[in-house]
């Protein structure tokens, strides 16, 4: 599996926000995206999940499912957690298994586990720390397998035994052939990894 892009580029509000951007990673590479605040990086993210249409250049995802659109064989976490208050931390995570795929409440108990929420699984998500929204919200890459992570800051509002437990399942989804898409201003530890650093195309404010 491959995912590419050549000259891509996105306008958004009559401003150009991303120019003639081109990068390539196979299965089993995580590409590290940085750059200042404002230049793009979200906007990429968002392009590769379909959620933004690019006004340049085209994007592919070769050895993926041939029906199905490259936002349709991800998992996209933004900066929002997308968590009802109202519901308990399982049942948050079953509407999303339910969703977007399969696997049901047993897939969702499993991946409550491998983010260390599984003794919180039935307490309201009101009642959830900003950390621990964090984790409910990246445990749904576990619930459901999807083949391309698209990442934007994953580690925020982690302390560092969660940003431990998080790198080690996105080891594991590179080692299982995976692909991964990560904005960040830290560092992330993993292998192998490349960086795309995105610069505002000239005489542009990105946004």
């Amino acid at each position: 599996m491959r995912l590419w892009a050549e000259g891509l580029g996105c306008r958004r509000g009559g401003r150009a926000v991303l120019a003639g951007l081109s990068f390539s990673i196979d299965a089993g590479v995580a590409l590290v995206v940085t750059g200042r605040n404002g230049a793009g990086k979200s906007t990429l993210l968002r392009l590769v999940a379909g959620l933004l249409r690019p006004s340049a250049g085209r994007l592919g995802l070769d050895g993926g499912a041939a029906e199905a659109g490259i936002g349709e064989q991800a998992h996209y976490v933004g900066h929002q957690d997308a968590l009802k208050p109202s519901l308990t931390v399982l049942e948050n995570l079953a509407f999303w298994t339910a969703w977007l795929g399969d696997g049901g409440e047993g897939a969702a108990q499993a991946a409550l586990a491998a983010v260390g929420l599984g003794t919180l699984a039935d307490l309201p998500a009101s009642y959830l720390s900003a950390g621990q929204r964090r984790r409910l919200s990246l445990a749904r890459l576990v619930a459901v397998k999807r083949p391309l992570w698209l990442l934007d800051e994953p580690t925020s509002a982690l302390d560092a035994a969660a940003q431990a437990r998080l790198a080690a399942l996105m080891r594991t989804h590179l080692a299982g052939g995976g692909l991964i898409v990560a904005a960040t201003h830290g560092p992330l530890d993993l292998a192998p990894a490349r960086e795309l650093r995105i610069e505002p195309p000239a005489g542009d404010a990105a946004s």
